[in-house]
Formats: C-alpha cells, sequence, structure tokens
C-alpha cells in the first residue's frame, strides 16, 4: 500500500481548489509589534502584521516579559510533570485565582491551550453526567465541536444566535435531559457577538448548564477586560466561561472559571487535564502579568478599539466590502479562493503586508476572506498602508466594490 501516493493525490487536489494552506516564516520584533521579518528564499523583509490574535500587543509588554524572566531566572524552563505529578507551582495557583476574580467565580482551572480547555470540558460533562444533551452553536469552534463528538453525549445543533431555534431545541430534550447550552460570545471568523444575557436567561429557563466560550473577547471587553458577559454585566448568568490566555492576553494557554465544584470535576476526570504536562512556570508567570495588567488598564482597549473604527472607515471610503459586525474583526469579503490566496501572496511580496487568507474548511466555500485583526499599536498611517494596498489589489483582481 503506497500511502505517501494517497496523501499526494489529496494535497494535489486541496491546491487545485485553493484551499492548500501555506505558512508565512515570520519573526516577530519585541517591542515594534505589529513589525515582523519575514523570511523567504534565502532572504528577509520586514512586514507588517494584520492577522495576529495578539490584540493589544500584550506579547512584547514590559511587564510581561519582565515576569516571564524573572520566573525563568527562579524556576527554571520547564513545570517537570504534569499538574498532578510536580507540575502545579505556585504561579499557576496564583493565576487560577486571579482568573476566578476576572470572571466573578469561584475558581478557575489552567488548560494548555484553549483547544485543550474546550475540547477536555465539554467531553468530560457530556461523558461523565448522566442524560447529558448538549446544545451547540452552529459555528462552535472545532475544539468545542471535537469535544461534543467526543463526549458521545446526545446533541442538538442551533441556529447561530437564533433564540427561537434555540427554544425549539430546548424543547426536543426528554424532560429527564441535563441539558449544556455551548456558544461562542465572538464569532472567530465573522465577528458577530452573541446575546450572551438573553441566551444564558433562556437556557436556564429550561434548566439548562450554560457553557460560554469567550477567547476572543477575553481583555478586549468589559471594564477590567473581563468579556463580554463583563461588558453586558451578565456573568453571573454564565456557567462556565472559557478563556484563552492566548490572544488578547498575549502568552498561551487556556483555562475555564465556574463553580469551586464543576473546576474539580473537571480536574479530576478530564483527561485533557491530567494527562498533559502543566505549562511552564514563565509562561504562567507572563500571563499573570498581562492579567493583572489589563484589569487595571483601559488604554490598549481603547486604542484597539479606536483602530477597528478606524479601518473601517477607510474600508468603507474605498468601498471595499467587508462583514459589518460590532466587534473588533474585520473580515474584508473576497469569495474566491484563489483571488485570497493570490492578493495574501501580492500583499506579501510587493507591500511588505501580511494578513493570511482564510479559506475552507476553516469558513464555507465561497465566503473565503482576509481576516484582518487590527490591533492597540497599529497606527493610522499603518491602516493608509494596508487599505491602500488592497484597494490596489482589489482594482487589480476585478473584484467587486460597494456601491456608493
Amino acid at each position: 500500500m503506497n500511502f505517501d501516493r494517497q496523501f499526494k493525490a489529496q494535497l494535489e487536489k486541496l491546491k487545485e481548489e485553493g484551499n492548500y494552506r501555506i505558512f508565512a516564516d515570520i519573526e516577530r520584533k519585541c517591542g515594534q509589534f505589529p513589525r515582523a521579518r519575514n523570511y523567504f528564499d534565502g532572504g528577509t523583509r520586514d512586514v507588517d502584521v494584520w492577522c495576529s490574535n495578539d490584540y493589544l500587543g500584550m506579547g512584547q509588554h514590559p511587564k510581561v516579559i519582565a515576569a516571564m524572566t524573572d520566573a525563568l531566572r527562579n524556576s527554571g524552563a520547564g513545570a517537570g510533570g504534569t499538574r498532578n505529578i510536580s507540575g502545579t507551582t505556585h504561579y499557576h495557583v496564583l493565576l487560577e485565582q486571579e482568573l476566578a476574580d476576572l470572571h466573578g467565580k469561584e475558581a478557575a482551572l489552567i488548560f494548555t491551550s484553549g483547544y485543550v480547555a474546550n475540547w477536555s470540558t465539554l467531553s468530560t460533562l457530556g461523558s461523565r453526567v448522566p442524560n447529558s444533551v448538549i446544545l451547540s452553536d452552529e459555528k462552535n469552534h472545532a475544539s468545542m465541536i471535537e469535544g461534543i463528538r467526543h463526549s458521545r453525549a446526545d446533541k442538538r445543533i442551533w441556529r447561530r444566535n437564533s433564540l427561537q431555534d434555540l427554544q425549539q431545541k430546548l424543547l426536543t430534550c426528554p424532560t429527564d435531559a441535563m441539558k449544556i447550552v455551548a456558544f461562542e460570545s465572538i464569532h472567530s471568523m465573522d465577528g458577530d457577538i452573541a446575546p450572551v444575557g438573553r441566551i444564558c436567561k433562556l437556557a436556564h429557563r429550561y434548566g439548562a448548564l450554560t457553557f460560554l466560550d469567550e477567547v476572543h473577547a477575553v481583555g478586549i471587553y468589559g471594564e477590567r477586560g473581563g468579556g463580554i458577559a463583563e461588558r453586558d454585566g451578565v456573568m453571573d448568568r454564565v456557567d462556565i466561561i472559557q478563556g484563552t490566555l492566548g490572544k488578547a492576553f498575549g502568552i498561551i494557554g487556556g483555562y475555564i472559571a465556574a463553580s469551586r465544584q464543576c473546576c474539580d470535576f473537571i480536574r479530576s476526570f478530564a483527561s485533557g487535564f491530567i494527562f498533559t504536562t502543566a505549562l511552564p512556570p514563565s509562561i504562567v508567570a507572563g500571563a499573570l502579568a498581562s492579567v493583572r495588567h489589563l484589569k487595571e488598564s483601559g488604554e490598549e482597549r481603547a486604542q484597539q478599539h479606536r483602530m477597528v473604527k478606524t479601518l473601517r472607515t477607510r474600508l468603507d471610503e474605498y468601498r471595499i466590502p467587508h462583514m459589518p459586525n460590532p466587534g473588533h474583526i474585520v473580515p474584508i469579503l473576497i469569495m474566491d479562493p484563489v483571488k485570497c490566496r493570490m492578493i495574501s501572496d501580492l500583499l506579501l511580496e510587493n507591500y511588505g503586508i501580511y494578513v493570511q487568507p482564510i479559506n475552507y474548511p476553516t469558513v464555507p466555500k465561497g465566503t473565503e476572506r482576509l481576516r484582518v485583526t487590527p490591533s492597540a499599536l497599529h497606527d493610522d498611517a499603518d491602516v493608509d498602508k494596508f487599505v491602500d494596498a488592497v484597494s490596489e489589489l482589489w482594482a487589480r483582481c476585478a473584484l467587486s466594490r460597494v456601491a456608493a
């Protein structure tokens, strides 16, 4: 059996469809974000990054760098084991306390990534709680879908942000079912924001537990960076909040915040937590510094929101179509996988602008886009350069513009 032949055939098909993924080899410049160095064909070029999830630039913040450096010197490079076997350092304990406080919950639990946090928690809830039915938003992240699938629990899929459809799905659940409503506050690719409070109110009316993915909202929304639930004043209505340390907080890792019993339950039964090496102390220390800083400082959030507004205004001036949403993610719609890849390549090669094309299966076919993420460290000149370049390529590729 020639496995490589099978691999090659499927990869070639992916390339023909325009959906083959190419990694840009970049090196971020600490202290100069969003600037980076791009390595290609034995050479390098300076580029501006427009697709990073380090929304607030916390990955290079002096407090974060100092905290990580101190922890590295004090505790060494690795945690030395799983959380159960020598891997729980005092940094881990402090960060979990800080995250619980951020979300107004009794406890929190750190995972190695947001993906693992979603996968582990939902798979454990669905498999360990008898008669579980998980009601999943149709556009939930792959990590949530995989966790639900792995749990083998009964499931219902409801339309994104549709309270009517969610209610209808809740009514189809058996009367003795342990219902879990799982959804995202901000969709990672469309940027729309869920009515968190109303969804939770409806779920609780039917006795359901609520699980909210806030990965693209924590750090950016709310008075202290607690996400959409904090911004809307409904954190107390959410039973389990899942977040990440790898986006606005600028590091890596994931977590849940919930009741003490819930966190202890997941800690005790989730294989994705139990059987993996703990995050290194330096990583946890950096995350701790970032969370603490953003609880006190609203400067980064305000600047990031301003840059999003500036970018949208300039795109409108050039009549370049972008998906309207109230969030900070700006999807520029190209709706053609080959042209999407081409525009991304030309932006990098000819203009020194790096923004990754988003094609199927990340988004449905026919909705290909550039997912643009203005950061707190972009400025007006960066926006002008970006929009001018996109407009030139828009004309070159004969793409349609929005009617004036």
